[in-house]
């Protein structure tokens, strides 16, 4: 009865040690990975977009060749 009565006075002060401190917050190493992520995949999709409209333009045909 012991152990039962230690365990529910540990979890219980643990509980409301952690109820007390609710603005914890985000440390800035987690966003940072994100934004870079972010930044990645934009960069890419503006590379893929670029290269594509290129790839259009020079495929249409000179029009300084009609009479």
């Amino acid at each position: 009865m012991r152990l039962h009565t230690y365990l529910y006075a540990a979890v219980s002060s643990r509980l409301a040690e952690l109820r007390r401190d609710t603005e914890r917050g985000d440390s800035p190493v987690p966003t940072a990975v994100i934004i870079f992520g972010l930044v990645a995949a934009a960069m890419a999709v503006t590379g893929l977009v670029l290269a594509k409209a290129t790839d259009w333009m020079d495929a249409i045909p000179d029009h300084a060749k009609a009479p």
